[in-house]
């Protein structure tokens, strides 16, 4: 017997939602924020204070790398596991006491005298991060009904970010009164009690088909495979790898275009960066409850069009000449707003196309997908803008996602024909 089933409970079979588990979840994905809301906000500080050159800051960013190629490993997570433990807390938990015991040691290698060390030790928290992110993924999958897709999905960007916000903004601001040892205690102490989450989590037994699509490398492989030759697979990847095209080359240049418009750093770093912020969480969770409350692939439309509006209003800024404070900070919002409840909404439109057997490596490919399919525009973005201007970047971001709406129509058969 195949294993055929793309969801965790068919979309016709109501699921009451359990919220202890929503916030397990949540707290496992909040763990996972941490290292890279280090990583990628407060790092280059340090670096910059440290006295390392702009290349030298730049180049970090390659330390997020086991984000990006994460899905090359995922099918062993599927594959091994103790079930007595728990096959996705067998994972998770040593997972999460390895990096918390990573995120310890940090806080003896400051950047001014052991900078190798520190970067080595960055790396080696995204890399556990992003293993156990496979795990939780996977963990997800199996114990998630179909209606609590999408405020789980919510628990999971959301959870993820306020890990980001906490490492790289509240904690770098406690620095000051806790120090460098303090910061990467506080740290470790939260990578430890969210992993603990997974405590509070009952995992499923495992059915005979899973067993039997996990017996070996081989086959976790040969059903990914499967699933991807699945009538309307492709159609998935194709949406997933360029629904956030034309998103990515406005917001990367986005910020210059303000600088260039007179704003001061400041005002841009509350803008973008604080205002930005706490709209993405909030559309994210408003995304969750429109998943929760209609079809996934009609809140992915909605919050597609929305986000498509909200980057005309950038287009506008850039073509009207002199944006007022009032403007930007509109748009800013409305951006940052449907741009959060779309990727709630895709998140959990995502999930709800995983193939259970081999749940974390399914959904880790495709949200390897999503990652790598926005990078061409971000590299692109600075030579686009260049060539055409602020304005006629943002006309082409906004027409490419507008554009790309249309790939949802054969998804929607596709959907429709299922049954």
């Amino acid at each position: 017997m195949q294993d055929r089933t793309p969801t965790r409970t068919p979309s016709r079979t109501p699921t009451r939602t359990n919220f202890s588990k929503i916030a397990a979840l949540a707290a496992l994905y909040f763990a996972q924020g941490i290292p890279f809301g280090f990583q990628a906000t407060a790092l280059p500080v340090f670096l910059r204070a440290s006295g390392v050159s702009l290349s030298g800051v730049g180049f970090a960013g390659a330390l997020a790398l086991p984000w990006a190629a994460k899905a090359l490993w995922a099918p062993l997570v599927d594959r091994y596991g103790w079930e007595r433990i728990g096959r996705r807390r067998s994972w998770i938990l040593p997972l999460g006491v390895l990096l918390a015991l990573t995120c310890a040691a940090a806080a003896f290698v400051p950047p001014s005298r052991h900078l190798g060390v520190l970067l080595a030790l960055v790396f080696l928290m995204n890399l556990l991060a992003a293993t156990q992110d496979i795990a939780v993924d996977g963990l997800a999958i199996d114990l998630l009904g179909h209606g609590e897709l999408g405020l789980a999905n919510a628990a999971q960007v959301v959870g993820y970010k306020v890990g980001m916000l906490v490492a790289g903004g509240l904690l770098v601001w406690a620095s000051a009164w806790i120090g460098w040892r303090g910061q990467f205690g506080a740290m470790a102490a939260l990578v430890f009690l969210s992993a603990m989450a997974s405590l509070a989590l009952r995992e499923p037994p495992t059915t005979e088909v899973e067993a039997r699509a996990r017996r070996s490398l081989r086959e976790v492989l040969a059903t990914v495979l499967a699933a991807l030759r699945a009538p309307g697979a492709l159609w998935v990847v194709a949406f997933l790898g360029t629904y956030k095209l034309g998103e990515a080359m406005v917001d990367m240049m986005f910020k210059p275009f303000l600088v260039d418009a007179g704003f001061p750093p400041h005002r841009i770093g509350l803008w973008v960066g604080t205002y930005g912020l706490v709209a993405s969480i909030a559309g994210s969770l408003a995304g969750g409850l429109l998943s929760q409350r209609i079809p996934l692939l009609a809140a992915v439309g909605a919050t597609s069009a929305l986000r498509t509006v909200a980057m005309a209003g950038e287009w506008y800024l850039a073509a009207a000449g002199s944006p007022t404070a009032g403007a930007v900070v509109a748009v800013t919002v409305a951006e940052h707003l449907f741009g959060g409840a779309l990727t709630t909404a895709v998140f959990a439109f995502m999930m709800s196309r995983v193939r259970r057997s081999v749940g974390a490596t399914h959904y880790t490919l495709l949200a390897s997908v999503e990652v790598l399919g926005k990078s061409p525009a971000v590299w692109l973005s600075g030579a686009l803008a260049q060539r055409l201007g602020y304005a006629g970047l943002f006309a082409l971001g906004t027409v490419i996602s507008v554009v790309f709406l249309w790939l949802l129509v054969p998804l929607r058969e596709r959907r429709a024909g299922e049954g």
